[in-house]
């Protein structure tokens, strides 16, 4: 905390004190840079810039290491489940089984949705986007849960989160089954959160659903490896409309919204498409010419990532589950023969060595939801589903945070200068 940076402008110099975390790059504190300088910092995309002090999640990205309450994430993958994260992102620490059984009771007591919303749901269009009714309905959920709308109270708070959590697959679930015209499944007491998740969707009135274990476990890791990702676009649109004052349910709809957009959500799919484009791999070596030439406006999706520099390590947990998916349903998939091979070269061609082009999670997660049988466009509500855990984690710290303000970024205004109207007759 000794250390300072000088910044000096116009020539007048002022120190300001440089932050250290547990680990990571440090911090140079300038929330008095204005009142001393006059001056505001310009970072299009807050990319240079820590907009909270946080304890949930580390990401090194050059190392390819991602970190929750300081957890590995491949070790929270392969042997814990998705349950023991949602508490482990809630409470910092892992659950003793007592205290995830209690966790895990209470959030399967709060999975059932206000009937009304049924009729809600009916408003939309049968041809609507799912994530279009998520938005809506999550949005809406504040006009029905009235008693866990207060953000000074912590009781409520832990309410609100414990709902959000819980209804998420079910308003996912519902939302699926509307856009093919099936009844909607109640949500069962008896089953796991994934588990409960899959009969929703995929059960139907007229027989008993089997949840299939492999299949559990797979959906299961998805859930676990998307459940939070740091100051991303979506996580810091939540704490954004948080820092207002808005209600919790208000909040998570806006981190839905900002997560539909294609750039965050929804490369997944695009990936998925892109290897269905390919279609087999005696094809392979084509499209990698077209990636590599620069006049080409084709592109290898899947592959890098914003912030992963190295290979991304929830990928590596999906390699496996993939092939433990295709295997357990029986399908020899091209597509999957594709996407093997087609790491199998990405990890030994120096053109992908030398610019870090590593298979990231949606290069995988696409072909596993797609074998399950989700459509395309239940993906991104899936990763929704998933990341609601992260966002109430990262609300519900923010809230708690005596050094949060309303957030209110600057700019560099490039507009006219003051100028005198005139006249409508005169112009």
């Amino acid at each position: 905390m000794g250390e300072s940076a000088k910044v000096e402008v116009g020539g007048k110099a002022t120190d300001y004190s440089v932050r250290s975390g547990t680990i990571g790059p440090d911090v140079i504190d300038i929330r008095k840079l204005y009142a001393n300088t006059g001056a505001f910092t310009f970072d299009p995309g807050f990319t240079s810039t820590a907009s909270c002090e946080s304890n949930i999640t580390y990401i090194d990205g050059d190392e390819g290491v991602l970190l929750h309450r300081g957890y590995p994430i491949d070790q929270l993958a392969e042997k814990s489940s998705f349950m023991e994260v949602a508490y482990l992102l809630l409470n910092e620490e892992l659950p003793s089984k007592a205290e995830l059984e209690n966790f895990t009771y209470t959030i399967s007591r709060h999975t059932m949705l206000h009937e009304q919303l049924s009729t809600f749901y009916r408003g939309f269009r049968r041809d609507a986007h799912p994530m279009a009714i998520m938005c809506g309905v999550v949005g809406a959920l504040s006009a029905f849960y009235h008693d866990s709308t207060d953000i000074a109270d912590p009781h409520q708070r832990m309410i609100a989160s414990h709902r959000l959590i819980a209804k998420m697959p079910t308003i996912a679930a519902m939302a699926y089954k509307y856009s093919i015209g099936q009844p909607f499944l109640y949500p069962r007491n008896d089953l796991s959160y994934t588990g409960n998740f899959l009969r929703m969707t995929f059960g139907v009135p007229a027989e008993e659903y089997v949840v299939d274990p492999v299949i559990e476990d797979a959906m299961d890791k998805i859930f676990i490896l998307h459940a939070d990702h740091e100051q991303n676009a979506s996580t810091s649109t939540v704490r954004l409309a948080g820092s207002s004052g808005a209600n919790p349910f208000a909040c998570i709809a806006a981190g839905i919204a900002c997560l539909w957009g294609p750039a965050h959500g929804g490369a997944n799919e695009a990936a998925l498409n892109m290897l269905r484009e390919i279609g087999t791999p005696d094809r392979i070596p084509e499209y990698i010419a077209r990636a590599k030439n620069k006049d080409d406006p084709f592109r290898l999706m899947g592959f890098g990532h914003r912030v992963y520099k190295n290979f991304d390590p929830r990928a590596k947990v999906l390699s496996k589950a993939a092939g433990e998916v295709l295997d357990k349903l029986g399908r020899n998939d091209p597509v999957l023969d594709t996407a093997r091979e087609l790491e199998r070269i990405a990890l030994s061609d120096p053109y992908f060595i030398d610019k870090k082009l590593y298979p990231n999670v949606d290069f995988y997660s696409g072909v596993i939801l797609s074998a399950i049988g989700f459509p395309t466009t239940m993906f991104t509500v899936l990763f929704a589903l998933a990341r609601t855990v992260g966002w109430v984690a990262q609300w519900n710290e923010m809230i708690s945070d005596p050094e949060q303000k309303i957030g209110r970024p600057r700019q560099l205004y490039t507009g006219p200068a003051k100028r005198d109207y005139v006249a409508v007759g005169n112009r």
